[in-house]
């Protein structure tokens, strides 16, 4: 990724912070993980996840948390439904 990319948090109120794919693979991941995939599943379909994200960042220099967490979860059902629904509803699952 060439330029950092600023993500504005939640309803505004929080500062923003810099994407780190290693935040998103972490989530990516636990949610794989919380389905029950196997190990180098979850690393595997994370690592997918991510770089097909950072492509899509490429051309913004600022994204919301939510268009951010909808990309992901996109992308996600792609490679496994199963954790793409965690992960698009882990704040009520949790």
């Amino acid at each position: 990724m060439g330029q950092a990319v600023d993500i504005v948090k939640r309803g505004g109120a929080r500062p923003t912070e810099r994407f780190s794919r290693d935040k998103l693979h972490a989530s990516i991941r636990a949610a794989c993980l919380s389905v029950r995939s196997p190990e180098g599943e979850a690393e595997t379909t994370a690592s997918n996840v991510c770089d097909a994200v950072i492509i899509w960042l490429e051309t913004r220099p600022e994204v919301t948390s939510h268009d951010l967490r909808r990309k992901a979860t996109d992308t996600l059902e792609t490679f496994h439904p199963e954790a793409a629904y965690l992960y698009k509803h882990h704040r009520l699952v949790i």
